[in-house]
């Protein structure tokens, strides 16, 4: 199962990708946890100057952007 982490403070930009990983990992077929992580101190220690953040398998693969679910999606394949 992979460990997936959107990191933001919550605003609507973090919302809509933790919904697009939703998507993503339904169109994949990957089991996923999904965490939302807000601490910004445990956001900065992933070297994320700009929100939303992505993390896949505590590796950050996206930040200050919305990937779109075919992008997430790729990720999702190569880390599983």
């Amino acid at each position: 199962m992979l460990d997936i982490k959107v990191l933001g403070p919550g605003c609507a930009n973090c919302r809509k990708l933790e919904e697009i990983v939703h998507e993503a990992l339904a169109a994949t077929g990957v089991e996923a946890e999904v965490v939302k992580v807000t601490d910004m101190g445990q956001i900065v220690a992933y070297d994320v100057l700009k929100t939303p953040g992505l993390v896949i398998n505590e590796k950050l693969v996206s930040s200050g952007r919305i990937p779109t679910a075919a992008t997430i999606a790729e990720w999702i394949r190569a880390a599983g």
